[in-house]
C-alpha cells in the first residue's frame, strides 16, 4: 500500500511551507497602509551630481544608505512643520554632499571623503505643497546650498556623515514651510 504522507524528514519542510503561505496570504490580506503625509523621491541615481563624480562603489557611505538617510530626515522635520491636513511632495532633482571623495589606491582600503571650504553641501528640488482635499497650496524649485557649512556649529551628532546636509534641510524646511509671524 502506498502512503501519500511526507516522509518523516520533510515534515518540518511542509509545515515551514504552509506557513510561509499563511503569512503570505495574511501580509496580502491586510489593509495597506495610508500614503504618508511627506514623499520624498530621487531622480536616478545615474544623474545625481554625487554619483557622477563620486563612483557609488568606492566610499563608505553608499547612495542607497544616504538617501534613506536624508529622505527619513526630509519626512520626519517635515512632518512637524506640516500644519495638520497639509501634505509634501519632494523630489530631489540633483545632490552633492559635503566634501569630495578622494581616492586611496591601496587595496582594500575605501575612499576618503575630505571637508574644504570650496566643496560645500548643495541640493536641488521640485516641491508640491497640498492641502487636505488634495489642492495645490503652493509649489516650486528650490536650491539649497551651505558654503560656510565647515564655519557654523553643528547641533546633531558630530559623527554623522550627513551633519551638514541635515541641517540645511532643516533650516529650509523651517524657512519655507515653519509658522509665519
Amino acid at each position: 500500500m502506498k502512503r501519500f504522507f511526507p516522509a518523516e524528514g520533510s515534515t518540518r519542510a511542509v509545515w515551514a511551507l504552509v506557513l510561509a503561505v499563511g503569512l503570505a496570504m495574511t501580509a496580502a490580506a491586510a489593509p495597506s497602509e495610508p500614503p504618508a503625509r511627506v514623499q520624498v523621491s530621487w531622480a536616478p541615481i545615474d544623474q545625481l551630481s554625487e554619483t557622477r563624480n563620486n563612483p557609488p562603489d568606492r566610499g563608505w557611505l553608499r547612495p542607497d544608505q544616504w538617501m534613506k538617510s536624508l529622505g527619513d530626515r526630509l519626512r520626519k522635520t517635515a512632518d512637524r512643520i506640516l500644519p495638520p491636513g497639509q501634505q509634501l511632495q519632494v523630489r530631489v532633482d540633483d545632490i552633492s554632499l559635503a566634501g569630495r571623495l578622494e581616492p586611496l589606491y591601496r587595496p582594500g582600503q575605501q575612499d576618503l571623503r575630505v571637508m574644504k571650504e570650496s566643496y560645500w553641501p548643495w541640493m536641488n528640488l521640485h516641491f508640491v505643497l497640498l492641502a487636505a482635499d488634495g489642492t495645490t497650496i503652493r509649489e516650486g524649485d528650490a536650491r539649497l546650498s551651505d558654503g560656510a557649512y565647515l564655519r557654523r556649529a553643528v547641533a546633531a551628532d558630530p559623527n554623522d556623515p550627513l551633519r551638514y546636509e541635515k541641517r540645511m534641510i532643516d533650516e529650509w524646511l523651517r524657512a519655507e514651510f515653519g509658522a509665519k509671524n
